[in-house]
C-alpha cells in the first residue's frame, strides 16, 4: 500500500493539472475489514482509483459512487458501510442519507463496518478576461479574490493595468493549451471589441459575457455576420454582462459580473 505522503503528493500533482478528484480516507473500522483506519485513495472523476487503497469490492462501489457525487456537487460525504443486520438495527436502508451520513451495505462475508470520509478537490474556476479597460482590471482583481484562476488577454503594453492576474497573454487570443476557459468576459470597451469577439466565437464555456449595451452588442453581431462569420454562439452570450444591480462604476460593474458567475458556478450546490 502506498505511503500517505505518496498519496498526498499524487493529489497535489492531480490538482496542479486542473483535474477534479476526491480523496477517500478510512476513518473508522469495526471487526474484520480489508482496509484499516488511515488508509487513503485518490479517486478520479471517471470512477477510477488513481492510487491508494480503501478495501476490496465490498467497499469500493459505495465509495466510488460517493466520490462521483462529491465531485459533481462539491460537497464532502461520510459513507458508513455496514452489514445488513446492523443497518436493520439502526432502521436505515442501504443508500439512505441520515444526519449527514450515507449508508451502504457490506456484502462481504467478513461483515465488518468501515466509515470513509470522501472529500472533493475541485480545480479553481477559470476566468479569461479580454481587454484592459477599468472594468477588466477590476474584474481580474475581484475574481481572483473570489478564488478564480484569472487569465488576462490584452496587448502587452496594457498589462501594467492589472495588479492581479495568474496569467497574462499578449493579444486577445485565449491560449489553446488545454486550459479550461469556464468563464469568459469581453471587457474591451471600445478597444478591440470586434477582435475579441471573433476570438471567442464558438468557444465552449459555462459563461461568456460582454461588457456593453444590448444595442452595441446587436450592432457588433450584425457586423460580424456581414463578414461571413458564424455568430450563432453569440445567442448564449450575456450582454450586458453581470447581474442587474444598478451598477455604474467599473468596480460595481465588475462586482455584478463576478456575482453572476458565482451564481452560475454554485447553482445546484446548496441544499435549501
Amino acid at each position: 500500500m502506498p505511503e500517505p505522503d505518496d498519496i498526498l503528493d499524487l493529489a497535489a500533482q492531480t490538482r496542479a493539472r486542473g483535474e477534479p478528484f476526491a480523496i477517500a480516507t478510512v476513518v473508522r473500522t469495526v471487526s474484520v475489514t480489508a482496509a484499516k483506519a488511515g488508509a487513503k485513495a485518490v479517486l478520479l472523476a471517471d470512477g477510477t482509483i488513481s492510487a491508494g487503497w480503501i478495501g476490496g469490492g465490498c467497499a469500493r462501489g459505495a465509495v466510488l459512487k460517493a466520490a462521483a457525487e462529491a465531485i459533481r456537487d462539491g460537497q464532502p460525504r461520510l459513507v458508513s458501510i455496514q452489514p445488513e443486520n446492523l443497518l436493520e438495527m439502526q432502521q436505515v436502508h442501504s443508500g439512505e442519507l441520515r444526519d449527514g451520513v450515507s449508508y451502504a451495505r457490506n456484502m462481504c462475508p467478513s461483515q465488518g463496518t468501515m466509515d470513509v470520509f470522501v472529500e472533493p478537490v475541485l480545480p479553481r474556476p477559470h476566468l479569461t478576461v479580454l481587454g484592459a479597460s477599468p472594468v477588466a482590471a477590476a474584474l481580474a482583481d475581484i475574481a481572483h479574490r473570489m478564488g478564480f484562476f484569472v487569465t488576462v488577454c490584452a496587448p502587452a503594453s496594457d498589462h501594467s493595468a492589472f495588479s492581479v492576474a495568474d496569467r497574462l497573454v499578449d493579444g486577445f487570443e485565449p491560449p489553446k493549451d488545454g486550459a479550461r476557459h469556464c468563464f469568459v468576459v469581453i471587457a474591451t470597451q471600445g478597444r478591440g471589441d470586434g477582435t475579441a469577439l471573433k476570438a471567442v466565437l464558438g468557444m465552449e464555456t459555462r459563461y461568456t459575457g460582454f461588457v456593453g449595451s444590448r444595442k452595441k452588442f446587436a450592432a457588433m453581431r450584425r457586423d460580424l455576420e456581414a463578414e461571413g462569420l458564424d455568430v450563432r454562439s453569440m445567442d448564449g452570450m450575456r450582454s450586458p454582462a453581470g447581474l442587474d444591480l444598478g451598477s455604474i462604476t467599473p468596480d460595481e460593474i465588475a462586482f455584478s459580473i463576478v456575482a453572476e458567475m458565482i451564481e452560475i458556478r454554485r447553482r445546484g450546490q446548496r441544499n435549501t
